[in-house]
């Protein structure tokens, strides 16, 4: 079951199998109770139509049973004896007792006595006394007690039956307790069920089948834009052509989501990965170019000692160490290191690294706003990497003077450096943070600068919640802003 198709096809077939097995089994038994309650309903009239007989005192012989075929009736009294059953019933399961042939006390009923009297004596005593029934204070009673059910079966004249027996109480003048058993046939009731239940067995296959089918059909076609991605990735795979893109269906589904996500991840991986070989290229290039030089430097001054340029080997080899740590740093922010959490008073972090700048060609001025908290949390190391590119990168272009600024900006810390140099134009103010960008001849290599420190201040603000922006500044220069949240 590698397959979704099978699978979803296999379990929706599954669910309605249950489904519909669970709800014949609801129909079925609310069929067999609802008939049943039927045949015991029926059972009941014809068992108190007994019971008002014998409440009359109607002799055990002239009891009028009705259809012995489909209300067989035996009647009990209180020891159990039978006293009267229907005619040819020959057997009977479910009522108490199973003998159907009335004992020697049942020849004589509730309304006779044990005399020598005549038949037509009898009659006439039966008579007298139906006359004088409505005024007789000491007259039977069938009990309003609702019935006892039973089911059992009932043979009559050769044929057996299921019958379900109500079983109704008769208390004659007398004060004798009899109890009268009557059935109703279940004929109807099984042969209901058991059509409904046949109906059910033969269409429950048949219709699976169409569920399995219909739902094979419907994932197939749900699943087909699926495939297509598929065959998409694999091909751009197989071809490492990361410019490719997946089929977007036109639906608004979850498939056509999927597809749309894929793209977007293709995109970012392309642009990452298109990234990372111009990093690479422009990283060999920048390397190149410091360990040429002084290698160059090196076998010189091996063949001719007084030829060596010691102090430009020296700076060599510090732009390189700075280019290397620049580049060090660079693939750990890519690599996703978040900054600390540690409080730093950006403030003092400027005077810090201005106070190490004493003997550059630039004076810098420092303004921090009093009584302003300008303390962030992050790390102290990088934004000090930060304000040191800034100043550098200000310190490079400008003619006289740079200013620092330090203020609280509605729950945020700016820091604005700007300078009295060209400034930045307007259409180049978003390509100077992409890595190794150079924009004029003044931004040379040789005026110190491989242009990956304004990337790298970007980089840093954005992983610290904050933005790194270029304006132009009061003095005609380019002011650089760093806006990072306050610290609460």
């Amino acid at each position: 079951m590698r397959s979704v198709r099978a699978r979803a096809a296999l379990g929706a077939t599954l669910v309605v199998a249950v489904a519909l097995v669970a709800a014949g089994l609801a129909v079925l038994l609310v069929l067999r109770s609802n008939l049943t309650d039927r045949a015991g309903l029926e059972a009941e009239v014809a068992a108190r139509e007994v019971a008002g007989q014998l409440a009359l005192d109607v002799p055990y012989a002239r009891l009028d049973l009705g259809d012995e075929e489909t209300h067989p009736v035996q009647v009990t009294d209180e020891r159990g004896r039978v006293v009267a059953v229907s005619d040819d019933l020959e057997a009977i399961t479910g009522t108490g007792t199973a003998r159907v042939t009335p004992g020697p006390t049942s020849s004589t009923g509730p309304g006779t006595h044990d005399d020598d009297d005549d038949d037509d004596d009898d009659v006439k005593d039966a008579d007298t006394d139906d006359d004088k029934r409505d005024d007789d204070p000491g007259r039977g009673e069938v009990s309003s007690d609702e019935p006892e059910f039973s089911n059992g079966t009932a043979t009559v004249d050769g044929d057996r039956a299921d019958y379900r027996f109500a079983a109704v109480e008769a208390t004659t003048s007398a004060g004798v307790t009899l109890t009268v058993h009557a059935g109703a046939p279940l004929a109807a009731e099984q042969e209901a069920v058991g059509s409904v239940r046949g109906a059910m067995l033969a269409g429950l296959p048949a219709l699976l089948l169409v569920v399995a089918a219909v739902t094979w059909l419907v994932t197939r076609r749900a699943l087909r834009p699926v495939e297509g991605i598929r065959r998409e990735l694999a091909a751009i795979t197989a071809s490492q052509d990361l410019g490719r893109r997946v089929p977007e269906p036109g639906s608004r589904d979850e498939i056509a989501r999927l597809a749309r996500t894929t793209n977007e991840t293709l995109s970012a991986l392309e642009t990452s990965v298109d990234r990372q070989r111009r990093f690479v290229a422009d990283a060999s290039h920048e390397l190149r170019s410091p360990i040429a030089s002084l290698r160059t430097q090196l076998e010189v001054g091996a063949a001719h000692p007084e030829l060596l340029d010691l102090p430009g080997a020296v700076a060599d080899t510090v732009r390189l160490q700075a280019l290397a740590a620049d580049l060090l740093l660079l693939a750990r922010l890519d690599a996703g290191e978040r900054p600390g959490r540690a409080a730093v008073d950006l403030g003092a972090l400027v005077r810090e690294e201005v106070s190490q700048r004493a003997g550059d060609r630039i004076p810098v001025e420092v303004s921090v706003a009093e009584g302003g908290a300008v303390e962030v949390s992050g790390s102290r190391g990088q934004l000090a990497r930060v304000i040191g590119n800034l100043l550098d990168n200000a310190e490079r272009h400008a003619e006289r003077s740079v200013a620092v600024t330090v203020r609280a900006k509605g729950g945020d810390v700016c820091l604005e450096v700007a300078d009295d140099g060209t400034g930045v134009p307007p259409p180049e103010r978003e390509r100077i943070f992409e890595r190794f960008v150079r924009l004029d001849d003044a931004r040379t290599r040789d005026d110190g600068g491989a242009g990956l420190g304004l990337a790298l201040a970007r980089d840093i603000a954005s992983r610290h919640g904050g933005t790194l922006t270029v304006d132009t500044s009061p003095r005609g220069g380019a002011a650089f802003t760093l806006r990072l949240p306050g610290r609460s």
